[in-house]
């Protein structure tokens, strides 16, 4: 039976076929590179002409007399600044070239700026001195690759030479303390006493002259678990004397866990530092109520690092203290231990990131067995971190706690001078860190009378002592603008500083003076200096060995074509039906 085929609708037309087709997307355009040999310098020289555009911008920044540099603000009023890493952002030059120059040496100030905090301009414009300085040496055909080297090392001995010596840290805390040297020399004693990473603690002395002692004891970086545990609000401290110790290797959930203990404490009235893993809401409630009711003396310390770490810390504060860690592997629980578990201290002080403890010394037996069982873990131990964790426990154990006692005839000279001693440790602290030298770019500038002596003993060849005396010259560039700035003859006030043989002497730009810059209080932290240098050497070498600058062409702009039109008579017509127009 045949069929009859449907009419045929204008929806399901096909459209006639025509004679083009759509058009295909452009091809991607090609980035096209311009290649720049360096066989006549000429392409150093115009990465240098970036280097030195960076260097004469940022560098009126330079210095107590530093200008200020206006910045334009497309959306806003100008920007005037003081502050070289801020100008460095905005420079972006035409030329691909000189850019380049910029970007390599923008990233010896950002480094510095990153590590250290500070420095970004003395790093570009040391960076620009060493690339100076080469340069003139490459344009006599000297070898760039052993130039280099030298710098690499003459950059690695001087920073050897920045290490504070335990005088210096003497001569800082005597600035800080007023130039009191007395305190200063105490404050140097200390240190080299407990080490220069223990612990000194000020106190109010009973005589009226200072005095320092060294006890047994340790520190550890755990605060209260609540400020409603301090005993002293003006310094916002837990200060328990004659005090006994828990250590518990687990959470304690609920108070009635340590109800023996506490009762115990109450009973015989003395104080309780409890550590503890952690101490859980209703547990700490129960004890800081009891607290704040003068019923019991009591503070909670969660327990320093995690894991295996945290029950070895433990059971080294138990050795400390003659105490025993209370832990879920015991034959009886938390819950029966008594008094018997507690270890003791002659003196806590807690505050809100550290815990002091002081010994009365009765188990200083016991803590040599102990550092001598971690040291052979140590020779035992392949791992680097799992060394210097166990190297901290013996830092911990055997550092000790110098003490100084403030001695004076009134109450308000003793807050003076323990004021100038709070001054003059904080000084000191900052400076053990990588220590302090003196500003002004005069440590940079003193530092060069020392690379003759590094010549000798640890370069090779000419080629690198002409890298050693390339940065004897770039040394002086800081100093030399710093004196710039302030109107003065940069290479008058080199020379000046470097005939004098005092070590501190330098130019104090901010008074126009020359003196002993320590003892006026002119400092930058070591860690700055050294990023200084380190950095401005990273990058004098990358560009005083580069051979071969690629950079990318620029580029034409494209010509936009529109694809042809096909003829009006080939455009089907639209169907009545479909454009709902009648006809």
């Amino acid at each position: 039976m045949s069929r009859m085929a449907p009419p045929s609708s204008p929806l399901s037309m096909k459209p006639p076929t025509l004679p083009f087709s759509p058009p295909k997307k452009p091809a991607p355009m090609p980035v096209y590179k311009d290649l720049h040999f360096n066989r006549d310098l000429s392409a150093t020289k115009k990465l240098q002409a970036g280097v030195d555009l960076v260097a004469r911008l940022v560098g009126v920044t330079l210095g107590p007399n530093g200008r200020n540099v206006v910045l334009g603000n497309k959306y806003g009023p100008p920007k005037i600044v003081n502050d070289g890493e801020t100008v460095l952002k905005e420079i972006e030059l035409e030329d691909p070239l000189e850019n380049l120059g910029v970007k390599l040496v923008r990233q010896a100030g950002a480094r510095t700026n990153d590590i250290a905090g500070d420095g970004c301009t003395t790093s570009i414009i040391l960076a620009r001195g060493l690339i100076a300085e080469g340069m003139k040496v490459l344009a006599a055909g000297i070898n760039p690759v052993q130039v280099a080297r030298g710098i690499e090392k003459t950059a690695a001995a001087l920073v050897s030479e920045l290490r504070i010596e335990d005088h210096e840290l003497a001569h800082v805390a005597a600035v800080s303390a007023g130039n009191d040297y007395a305190v200063g020399n105490m404050i140097s004693d200390a240190f080299q006493r407990v080490g220069r990473k223990g612990m000194v603690r000020i106190e109010n002395g009973r005589g009226t002259e200072n005095s320092l002692d060294v006890v047994e004891g340790m520190q550890f970086e755990r605060g209260y678990l609540s400020p409603y545990f301090v005993t002293d609000r003006a310094n916002m401290t837990v200060e328990f004397t004659d005090c006994k110790i828990l250590l518990v290797d687990k959470k304690i959930t609920d108070a009635s866990e340590i109800i023996r203990i506490l009762d115990s404490a109450v009973k015989e009235n003395y104080p309780l530092l409890i550590v503890a893993e952690d101490v859980e809401e209703t547990a700490m409630a129960d004890l800081i109520k009891n607290k704040l009711k003068g019923t019991i003396k009591v503070a909670a310390v969660k327990a320093f690092s995690f894991g295996e770490q945290k029950t070895q810390c433990l059971e080294d504060v138990a050795v400390m203290t003659g105490g025993t860690v209370v832990r879920d592997d015991m034959a009886y629980s938390l819950e029966k231990a008594g008094k018997e578990v507690l270890g003791s201290a002659s003196k806590v002080v807690i505050r809100k990131d550290s815990t002091l403890i002081v010994t009365d010394g009765s188990t200083r037996h016991a803590v040599e067995k102990r550092v001598a069982m971690i040291k052979g873990q140590i020779e035992n131990s392949k791992e680097r971190y799992n060394k210097k964790i166990l190297g901290e426990r013996i830092a911990r154990l055997c550092g000790g706690i110098a003490i100084i006692q403030v001695g004076a005839q009134t109450v308000i000279e003793m807050k003076d001078k323990k004021l100038r001693i709070e001054d003059a440790l904080n000084a000191t602290r900052a400076a053990i860190e990588e220590g302090v030298v003196i500003g002004g770019g005069c440590s940079l500038l003193r530092l060069s009378k020392k690379i003759d002596a590094t010549k000798e003993s640890s370069l090779d060849n000419i080629e690198q002592k002409i890298g050693a005396d390339i940065f004897k010259q770039a040394l002086s560039y800081p100093t030399s603008l710093i004196a710039n700035n302030a109107g003065m003859n940069g290479n008058f006030v080199v020379e000046k500083v470097l005939l004098n043989d005092n070590t501190n002497y330098g130019y104090n730009a901010a008074t126009n003076r020359y003196e002993d810059l320590m003892a006026a209080g002119i400092l930058d932290p070591s860690k700055v200096v050294r990023c200084c240098i380190e950095h401005a050497a990273v990058v004098a070498k990358s560009f005083l060995t580069s051979d071969v600058v690629i950079v990318e062409a620029k580029e034409s702009k494209p010509i936009r074509i529109r694809p042809p039109m096909p003829p009006r008579s080939l455009i089907p017509p639209i169907p009545a039906s479909v454009s709902g127009i009648r006809v």
